[in-house]
C-alpha cells in the first residue's frame, strides 16, 4: 500500500497535529493525517454477508483486501447513495488497512492540539459518542471523529479484548499509582476495567494530557509525590495535550523524568516510534493489545523496585 505523505514535516512534542477535512452530506469533518496512508477514487466493492451494517464489502485495489466503510451510513444510520465521485480514505491503525466512503476531501490543515476542544455529550452523540473533538482550522469547525470506535463498533473483535486479561490467571492486587491519559470515553472505560481486573486498583484517568500533566504540576513539590504516580500510561492523539507533548514535558522535568511513561496508541508506526523515543518514551505500544500492556507494567514496575 502506498504511503500518504502531506509534506509536512511534525516536529516531536510540539502538540500539533495535522488534520484531514472531509465532507459528508455537506457537513465538515477531520481525521489525523497520521492515520492516512492514501485516497483514491471509489469503487466497486464485493459484498460481505453478514456483515455491519455501514460495512459496503471488500476490494483489493493492488496488494493488499480492504475492508469498505460507508461512513455516510454510519454517521446516518441510513443507506446512503453512492456518488461517483465519491472517495475512499484508505487508512492505517490498530494494524488495520480500512477504506472510509467519503463525499470530498477539502484538505489539510495544521493546528495545535490546544485547538482542539473536547465536545460536550450533545454533540458528540452520548457518553460514548463518534467525535473526539471538535477542531478550529481557520474559520471551520470541524469535527473529528473518533475512528478507533467505529472500528471497534462494527468488528468488537477487534477492540480491547478481557480474554487477554483471563487468560493471565489469577493476579495479586497492587496499590500502586498509575496515571493514564485517554481521550476516548469507549476506551478509557475499557482500559480501566481491563487494568483493574489485572490488578491495578489504584487508577486515576485524565481526558487528555494536559489534565495529567496539570495534575503533576500540582504535586511536584510533594514529598509523597511516588505515592501519587509511579507509572503513566498515556495515548497520543488528545485534545489540549498530545501523549508526545506530555511525555516531552516530564522527560525533560527533573522531578519527573524518572517516572516510566508507556505510550499505548492506535498510531505506533516506525515514525512513531522513532518520535517516541527521542522524546524519552520508556515503551510504545500499539492498541488494542491490552494483555501486553499489562505485561509491560509489571516488567517496568519491577524495575523500578529493584
Amino acid at each position: 500500500m502506498a504511503e500518504y505523505n502531506s509534506g509536512i514535516l511534525l516536529e516531536s512534542g510540539t502538540n500539533e497535529i495535522e488534520i484531514m477535512e472531509f465532507t459528508i452530506n455537506g457537513n465538515l469533518y477531520g481525521i489525523n493525517v497520521a492515520k492516512v496512508r492514501e485516497i483514491m477514487m471509489s469503487a466497486p466493492v464485493k459484498p460481505m454477508p453478514h456483515s455491519h451494517f455501514a460495512v459496503e464489502g471488500i476490494f483489493k485495489p493492488r496488494d493488499i483486501v480492504l475492508t469498505v466503510v460507508d461512513l455516510p451510513t454510519y454517521l446516518t444510520g441510513d443507506p446512503s447513495e453512492k456518488g461517483p465521485r465519491d472517495l475512499f480514505i484508505v487508512t492505517n491503525f490498530n494494524k488495520m488497512y480500512i477504506a472510509f466512503r467519503v463525499h470530498t476531501v477539502v484538505g489539510i490543515s495544521r493546528i495545535s492540539w490546544a485547538d482542539i476542544q473536547k465536545p460536550d455529550k450533545t454533540v458528540s452523540g452520548g457518553t460514548e459518542g463518534v467525535a473526539t473533538g471538535i477542531a478550529q482550522c481557520g474559520e471551520d469547525l470541524v469535527t473529528i471523529l473518533d475512528f478507533e470506535k467505529i472500528v471497534a463498533e462494527i468488528a468488537p473483535e477487534t477492540g480491547i479484548q478481557m480474554s487477554e486479561i483471563d487468560r493471565m490467571g489469577p493476579r495479586i492486587s497492587r496499590d500502586i499509582p498509575i496515571l493514564v491519559a485517554e481521550d476516548s470515553i469507549l476506551l478509557g472505560k475499557m482500559i480501566h476495567e481491563a487494568l483493574y481486573k489485572a490488578g491495578y486498583h489504584n487508577l486515576t484517568m485524565f481526558d487528555n494530557g494536559q489534565e495529567l500533566w496539570e495534575f503533576l504540576e500540582i504535586h511536584e513539590n510533594d514529598e509523597n509525590l511516588s505515592q501519587l504516580v509511579s507509572l503513566i500510561i498515556t495515548d497520543i492523539e488528545m485534545p489540549k495535550m498530545d501523549g508526545h507533548r506530555l511525555t516531552k514535558l516530564v522527560k525533560d522535568h527533573p522531578k519527573f523524568q524518572k517516572i516510566p511513561i508507556i505510550i499505548f496508541s492506535s498510531l505506533i508506526s516506525d515514525e512513531m516510534r522513532i518520535k517516541g523515543q527521542e522524546l524519552g518514551a520508556d515503551r510504545q505500544l500499539t492498541k488494542p493489545e491490552i494483555g501486553h500492556l499489562v505485561d509491560v507494567m509489571d516488567e517496568l514496575i519491577e524495575q523500578a523496585q529493584r
